[in-house]
């Protein structure tokens, strides 16, 4: 039988538990605290950035600065989804100093949260915010800017979802024709949500 919404949100936590005190990388002697994510532990949609920034690792939450403003804004005005029904995460719970790229071993150390995350969430649709997000959990190395708005399935660990690549707001904050396109992306979230996702046993394995 699966478990309640209940039962995978006291997983969550459980998981949240182990991963603030992980060690499996170099980014554990340099952060501050482990961002592991925020909002609704049974949300429908989730939405995963690259990595937290100064105050995100200052804060111990994720998208708490100036994109992470424009993002709640566009998400209610454009989609009419408050900030507390989604859940927000990174691809790296820790951050790189000075806000380097990620290395391929600490990618590598922390996917497991994440997917254990997809995992007890179970969301329907992962909104990947930018190129390295979209890059890494999508398997597909084009840019972002040919793959924005263009939803596939994918398998990530366990969950089969629809998968969505949108602009980061970061990127949005920077030029007005990203943003514009980025609010014309998130306003189609509530109709890919709405859509059905394939069984399990219809798609392929990640890479």
């Amino acid at each position: 039988m699966p478990d309640t919404a209940e039962r995978r949100r006291e997983q969550l936590v459980g998981v949240f538990r182990q991963a603030r005190t992980c060690t499996r990388c170099e980014l554990s002697g340099s952060r501050t605290q482990v961002v592991f994510g925020a909002g609704n532990a049974d949300a429908d949609l989730m939405l995963v950035g690259e990595a937290p920034g100064a105050e995100e690792d200052r804060q111990g939450i994720p998208f708490v600065g100036r994109s992470g403003a424009l993002l709640t804004r566009m998400l209610e005005e454009e989609a009419g989804l408050a900030r507390d029904q989604v859940f927000i995460a990174n691809t790296l719970k820790c951050r790189p100093p000075d806000n380097r790229d990620p290395s391929t071993g600490e990618i590598e150390s922390c996917r497991p949260w994440l997917l254990e995350q997809i995992r007890l969430i179970e969301p329907r649709v992962v909104a990947t915010l930018g190129n390295f997000a979209t890059k890494l959990l999508s398997g597909d190395q084009t840019g972002i800017t040919k793959v924005r708005g263009k939803p596939r399935i994918r398998r990530l660990g366990e969950r089969v979802v629809w998968l969505y690549p949108l602009f980061h707001p970061a990127a949005a904050l920077r030029a007005t024709g990203t943003a514009d396109l980025l609010r014309q992306d998130i306003a189609a979230l509530p109709d890919l949500l709405a859509r059905d996702v394939p069984a399990v046993d219809s798609v392929g394995d990640p890479s």
